[in-house]
């Protein structure tokens, strides 16, 4: 990056007694970009985010927000603020107060902070709510309570914590499009942790994906999903059919380890005999209803099982039902080397 980014993390590591939780981590971050870190239990992510945040002081490295070091300065002097996953509301305050809080605490007057209380409601569609106490609110709007309360300061950069996992399913999906709107109407950096890959996906500009607290791949959500560069993130991000040494040289033709995502595979009767195409032989385990798809599960004869998805469209030539002989399909340049386990 050429600019100054919003934050830069130098070999950043902290250790917990014999646990190594982040291990060197070197890592730029632009100024209004949305950026996710992605990645199991234990990976290192959110003490990663805590870290920036002040929350935990670091073993070793440097931390820099906005071209300053603030390796050593305790949290209410950084230029961020932190949205958790638990919301943190005061229950016995309206959500006006609970926005207006932070406001407070920094000697703010009761008009000033009252105008920009308003206006941070306004900005996640709660102005009419002012009044309200955090108990007479649904879960998806003292989220956005607790987002308001969060950019009413005007953070440099906002921290945002699994802020979405206590949510259902339908509400987690409409408030993945609301924030980010949010993020490009404030225009701020926003750092999002998340072990929910679709998530990372869908809201972000890239995304780091951490294991045994390290990087393992960086890059944006098309570079990580089409381009996996380990075993790795293949497996973690999206579903995927990983073919380790003999397979790879049994089904594919190729030397070491590789991977194909089930849309990319197609079902015919027929091996294909199309340029730049192969085909295996094999047998339909099960075939499951998706509604805007279906998922075949299929034994190849000479490799793994793996999974085929199909669109529920007239382009299927097939529709195998279990037990049925089958060849499935791949184009070579949807075959994806990675670098195995442990190399």
């Amino acid at each position: 990056m050429t600019a100054q980014p919003a934050i830069r993390l130098s070999g950043l590591t902290k250790e917990f007694a014999s646990v190594t939780a982040v291990d060197h981590v070197d890592l730029e971050i632009a100024e209004g970009e949305f950026f996710s870190m992605l990645g199991p239990s234990g990976s290192g992510k959110t003490t990663v985010l805590r870290l920036i945040a002040g929350f935990e002081q670091p073993t070793g490295g440097t931390i820099e927000l906005f071209g300053a070091d603030v390796t050593r300065t305790p949290p209410f002097d950084r230029p961020v603020n932190t949205v958790f996953q638990d919301y943190a509301l005061f229950p016995h305050m309206s959500v006006l107060d609970n926005v207006a809080y932070g406001l407070r605490v920094r000697g703010v007057g009761r008009a000033e902070r009252r105008e920009r209380a308003m206006r941070a409601l306004a900005a996640v569609r709660l102005d009419g709510f002012a009044d309200r106490k955090p108990a007479q609110l649904s879960g998806g709007q003292r989220q956005r309570v607790a987002l308001a309360r969060a950019t009413v300061v005007e953070p440099k950069a906002l921290l945002l914590d699994e802020p979405l996992g206590a949510l259902d399913l339908k509400l987690r999906e409409q408030m993945q499009v609301e924030l980010k709107q949010l993020q490009r109407e404030l225009g701020i950096t926003f750092i999002f942790v998340t072990h929910d890959q679709e998530e990372a996906l869908t809201l972000s500009d890239r995304v780091a994906v951490f294991h045994d607290g390290r990087i393992e791949q960086l890059g944006t959500p098309r570079e990580l999903y089409e381009n996996p560069a380990s075993h790795f993130v293949a497996d973690f991000v999206g579903t995927t059919n990983l073919f380790g040494p003999d397979h790879a040289r049994t089904v594919l033709g190729r030397e070491g380890e590789f991977s194909i995502r089930p849309e990319k595979l197609t079902l015919a009767a027929a091996p294909s005999a199309a340029g730049g195409e192969r085909s295996a032989a094999g047998t339909v385990v099960d075939s499951i209803y998706l509604g805007s798809g279906l998922r075949h599960i299929v034994d190849l004869d000479d490799g793994p099982r793996i999974s085929v998805l199909e669109r529920n469209d007239r382009s299927r030539t097939v529709d195998p039902g279990r037990g049925d002989r089958v060849h499935v399909t791949w184009h070579d340049e949807d075959v994806v080397a990675l670098i195995p386990p442990g190399a």
